[in-house]
């Protein structure tokens, strides 16, 4: 009988040229690039090293983002569809909703070819960000407000949501997250969306299925729920009791462990450290506070009871970030799609490259 490896754990099932990871040492590669190199970087030129394979010159990088910027507006019909959306719900409904919609109007929607999926690749990476932003700007009653094309992709991003400019750091900090949301190997959402276009369906049906998969708690889900957690805490002196309690009854922690790496998660440390500028500049350091002192009580707990270390994960200083940057948690999961968008994009188009239809088989018990 066949060995059946229960949610697919160590199951090598295909190759790719876009990101490598070693989960015992803590590496994290971009086309073979490392993380830490590509995070001085801008979005748009690692969005490019995702999607084109190399790291672009400066004339490629200016035309590129040139393209990514003249495509941020969104149909009108769609900011319309958006008031229909339940404000209630995380917001990662309505992106879901907002993309489907999105096929409607886009010329090149059911075309598969590569220049069309190009042409397509331009609009979802330039339009998320709008997307997101217009959701919060009407479930909060507020003027919905248009890209600004002289800001970066992470800086127009907090223009449209906030309606002023964000300080250099808090512009360089959202830059960072979605470099280092962009993209992760065969994750769930990934694998997903993989296998939606392996049956040769279409770009925007594709990264539908990542969005979908992306909600789920155990996937980007988790970073709204460092986020809650963090509230649920609140100040330092409950949080012994907290993980004692959590690590008793088994129950996750949220922002620690993680199924591929069994070290501390290279994206961790670098969130970490701009975290901590962001909250120096604010002159608030209250929830990084907080989060270094969580870290400290679980790396101590596990020791004393003879148990492996759990690191923090990507999710945790992403979650202190967005508290100080006032995004609210209901958008968390949103906002990692504006980064992981790229990524996404890049695995459809190698599958769409060299493409067998992904169905892999159960065993009947």
């Amino acid at each position: 009988m066949k060995q059946v490896k229960k949610g697919l754990e160590g199951v090598v099932a295909l190759d790719t040229q876009i990101s490598f990871i070693d989960g015992v040492h803590g590496i994290l590669k971009y086309r073979g690039i490392e993380i830490e190199k590509l995070a001085d970087l801008s979005y748009d030129a690692v969005s490019y090293l995702l999607i084109y394979g190399m790291i672009p010159d400066a004339e490629g990088l200016n035309e590129f983002s040139r393209e990514l910027r003249k495509e941020r507006k969104v149909h009108p019909h769609l900011l319309n569809m958006l008031n229909f959306c339940d404000f209630e719900n995380e917001s990662l409904d309505a992106l879901r909703t907002a993309i489907s919609v999105c096929a409607h109007f886009d010329e090149d929607s059911h075309d598969i070819s590569e220049q069309a999926n190009f042409r397509k690749t331009i609009r979802l990476i330039a339009r998320f960000p709008t997307m997101v932003a217009a959701f919060y700007r009407m479930a909060n009653g507020l003027e919905v407000i248009s890209p600004d094309p002289s800001l970066s992709h992470g800086a127009n991003f907090l223009y449209m949501l906030r309606g002023s400019r964000p300080t250099e750091l808090e512009a360089e900090a959202m830059e960072k997250d979605f470099i280092l949301s962009a993209e992760h190997e065969l994750n769930p959402s990934t694998f997903a969306l993989r296998i939606t276009a392996s049956t040769l369906s279409d770009l925007h049906s594709a990264i539908i299925s990542g969005l979908c998969t992306l909600k789920g708690p155990l996937h980007g889900g988790a970073r709204k729920g460092v986020m809650d957690m963090l509230d649920d805490i609140g100040s330092p002196d409950n949080i012994a009791a907290y993980v004692q309690e959590h690590l008793e009854h088994k129950k996750r922690i949220m922002g620690f462990g993680h199924r591929v790496y069994k070290t501390y998660d290279p994206r961790a440390r670098i969130y970490r450290d701009i975290a901590r500028k962001v909250a120096m500049e604010k002159g608030n350091s209250h929830w990084f506070d907080l989060a270094r002192e969580i870290e400290s009580v679980m790396y101590h707990e596990m020791v004393e009871n003879k148990h492996k270390p759990i690191y923090p994960n990507v999710d945790f200083y992403s979650g202190v970030l967005y508290k100080d940057l006032e995004i609210p948690s209901y958008l968390a999961t949103s906002i990692f799609a504006i980064g992981r968008i790229s990524g996404w994009i890049a695995h459809c188009l190698e599958q769409y490259g060299d493409n067998r239809v992904i169905r892999p088989r159960a065993h009947f018990v």
